[in-house]
């Protein structure tokens, strides 16, 4: 008898055209329970399984079963994981659909000759259930395009759709990310609650909906806010479409807007020299805050997510997670250690930066602490000097990133000058770090006007 990890992670050309047989749901009582993924909390060096309960004929009650392993485990990214383990999870909820039964033989009822002789055979294994056709009648196709909702006694509303799948992604992203899924999915929910009232569930969702939608942002920010709607309500969706929840993301059929990024400009020297100054008397823990980005060509998420234990001052190396790797641990450059203050008697969980001290508790999200500084900056720094809304506290890092290549390439050729400033920026490859020159503008030629001649 076949178990049922070979069920479930061999794969079968019949995938698609299963019928749902929902004999077991005439019953009052549900023979199983919806099949979940355990992530670990997104702990690669733990193991990964789907899994179930289902209900023991002789007490009635629901029972824990094995759990589904297949070759989950042997993939090193959280992506890769949940990609094959949404897959493991759809075929075990298919099969119990079809009359797995768990406490039975179901050699009768699934016929499996291709994973019984997967040893003499490289062709794709087989799984047929019984009574599936191998064509979808062509009165079906107008039910599956009417709907994107699983046929399903769950028939999820909106509310429970999206809450799901950010439960989802809560492990497998970062916390800024998540932030942003939350609000923007708030903000999908709240106008289809004000202009299309007649939606209540998520399989009522369909491409025109979500257009109307887009449209109607696009309408009242720009065309960047619209492609982040869409990116984030399509990676949504398709965490919902990977769980049969809906039967397909109607938001994949949706193009992106043309957009024309707006970036941080250069501070020249005299500028950056004048505000420097000024942040001496004014505001200090500003201006060292500013110093973490300029000297350390951290980003201003980066700083505020330093807490005490994350500089080292005995070796001089600074630890943080950065926007490409989970830690990134970066040389303190001397010019900025006679800047930081003693930090030996502090709590080394407190953060580093708050509003009124180095090294305290702050009881605020990631996104609230950068928005506190980029607010305080612009209170204190930007409405003084009156610079424009492309000058920022990013543009420190553009700034300095732009002084430290062009005294580089001075004294050595632009690639080697490329490969040295890479190891101080921290990114991580040289074609990131080209694009980035490029477009701060950092490589200016020499006057050339004797070639004009």
């Amino acid at each position: 008898m076949n178990t049922l990890n070979e069920f479930i992670t061999f794969e079968h050309e019949s995938e698609h055209v299963f019928e749902y047989e929902l004999e077991h749901n005439l019953s009052s009582k549900k023979f199983f329970s919806t099949p979940k993924i355990y992530n670990a909390n997104g702990n690669l060096t733990k193991r990964w399984y789907v899994y179930f309960s289902f209900r023991n004929p002789e007490t009635g009650k629901l029972e824990r079963m094995k759990n589904i392993y297949g070759t989950v485990n042997l993939y090193k990214t959280k992506e890769d994981r949940l990609t094959i383990l949404s897959m493991y999870r759809r075929r075990l909820l298919r099969l119990l659909r079809e009359g797995y039964n768990p406490f039975e033989d179901n050699s009768k009822r699934f016929s499996t000759p291709e994973i019984q002789d997967s040893s003499k055979s490289n062709s794709t294994p087989q799984f047929i259930p019984k009574q599936a056709k191998t064509s979808r009648p062509e009165e079906s196709t107008p039910e599956v395009v009417k709907s994107t909702l699983v046929e399903d006694d769950t028939n999820m509303t909106l509310k429970e759709a999206f809450a799901f799948s950010l439960n989802l992604k809560q492990n497998v992203i970062g916390e800024r990310t998540w932030k942003d899924y939350e609000g923007r999915s708030n903000k999908f929910m709240r106008w289809v609650e004000e202009h299309q009232k007649d939606i209540t569930h998520i399989g009522q969702v369909n491409k025109k909906v979500i257009s109307s939608f887009l449209n109607a942002m696009l309408s009242v920010t720009s065309s960047r806010s619209y492609n982040n709607y869409r990116t984030d309500l399509s990676s949504l969706m398709q965490t919902m479409e990977d769980n049969d929840i809906i039967i397909v993301n109607p938001v994949k059929k949706i193009k992106a807007l043309k957009s024309i990024p707006q970036r941080n400009k250069t501070y020249s020297l005299e500028k950056q020299t004048e505000i420097f100054k000024y942040l001496e008397t004014k505001d200090p823990i500003l201006l060292l805050y500013i110093k973490f980005i300029s000297f350390n060509l951290l980003r201003p998420i980066e700083v505020c997510r330093l807490k005490i234990k994350d500089i080292n001052l005995k070796e001089n190396i600074i630890q943080f997670k950065a926007k490409n790797s989970p830690l990134k641990t970066k040389r303190i450059p001397e010019i900025l250690v006679k800047e930081v203050p003693d930090l030996s008697k502090m709590d080394p969980e407190a953060f580093l930066f708050t509003p009124n001290k180095i090294g305290d508790t702050w009881d605020a999200t990631e996104g609230n602490r950068r928005h506190y500084f980029s607010k305080r900056y612009k209170e204190v720094v930007k409405e003084h000097f009156q610079l424009g809304k492309n000058y920022g506290l990013y543009s420190f890092r553009h700034t300095f990133i732009t002084k430290l290549y062009r005294a580089m390439v001075e004294d050595s050729s632009p690639h080697a000058a490329k490969s040295q400033l890479m190891l101080i920026t921290g990114h991580s490859t040289m074609e990131s770090l080209e694009k980035y020159l490029r477009d701060i503008d950092a490589a200016i030629p020499d006057d050339y006007s004797h070639l004009l001649k």
